[in-house]
């Protein structure tokens, strides 16, 4: 089983992109952040066409995950446990294939310090805590998504570039090795252990052509999934497509 985490920027902008990808890479499951619309604005038909069911959790211009997959999931749960005040679309969850499956847009945080960042960092404790809660199920289970986090130096080609960004800050980083602590297996950095294996190229000063890249997009394993990981990469050449999204699809394979 293939799945895939992909932060689209934008249905309307990329849907043509988006596509393309499903066609070539054919996942069997993508897990999308930052659609930007509302659920039920969501292109459910034109992805059916293209062989894919869907779960969509939006909001009206911002944030927004759903899942798409090639058999029918059954939602399990929608918005992340912990602070009923928090409106945000950024967590949605489903069982698919015998496999639970989380698509996550875990918060930017910037500026730092401030309110936002402390948004992310109480997002990152209730992530932590419901993440336990499914670890003592002892299922395979798939944390796919857009963290904000740079885990490592040798994940970003230039540490001194972002050193004063959210996503780099130690308590970031501190809170995303906790997760891994915990017992969940960060399945690209399992597979390409020396780093070196970017994920988004901001829009801005040519960093894509200079591939001044970084990793954020993780997919987390549980113990009975990771048991089956056979391989995990990053759809590289997907970011150089006309009108593409800053990001580039991350993948697991699953025996």
């Amino acid at each position: 089983m293939r799945i895939a985490t992909f932060n689209i920027n934008g249905t309307n902008a990329r849907l043509p992109r988006l596509l393309e990808w499903l066609a070539e890479a054919a996942p069997d499951v993508a897990c999308l952040q930052e659609i930007k619309m509302q659920t039920e604005n969501f292109p459910v038909d034109v992805l059916r066409e293209a062989g894919y069911h869907c779960l969509v959790h939006g909001q009206k211009g911002f944030n927004g995950v759903a899942i798409l997959s090639r058999e029918p999931a059954t939602e399990t749960r929608r918005g992340l446990p912990g602070d009923d005040s928090d409106e945000q679309a950024r967590y949605l969850e489903a069982d698919v294939g015998g496999i639970r499956v989380a698509s996550i847009y875990l918060p930017n945080g910037n500026p730092q310090p401030g309110p936002k960042f402390d948004y992310k960092l109480a997002w990152m404790a209730r992530l932590q805590a419901h993440a336990a809660t499914l670890l003592a199920t002892g299922q395979p289970v798939v944390l796919a998504g857009d963290y904000n986090v740079v885990p490592n130096d040798d994940d970003i080609w230039s540490p001194v570039a972002l050193a004063g960004d959210a996503l780099m800050q130690p308590e970031s980083r501190a809170a995303y090795r906790a997760l891994l602590w915990d017992g969940w297996t960060d399945a690209v950095r399992c597979l390409h252990p020396r780093g070196g294996v970017w994920s988004f190229w901001d829009y801005q000063a040519g960093a894509w052509p200079r591939n001044h890249g970084f990793r954020i997009d993780h997919l987390l394993l549980s113990p009975a999934a990771a048991d089956r990981l056979a391989d995990a990469g990053v759809d590289r050449a997907v970011r150089g497509a006309e009108k593409a999204s800053d990001h580039a699809p991350a993948w697991v394979v699953l025996r």
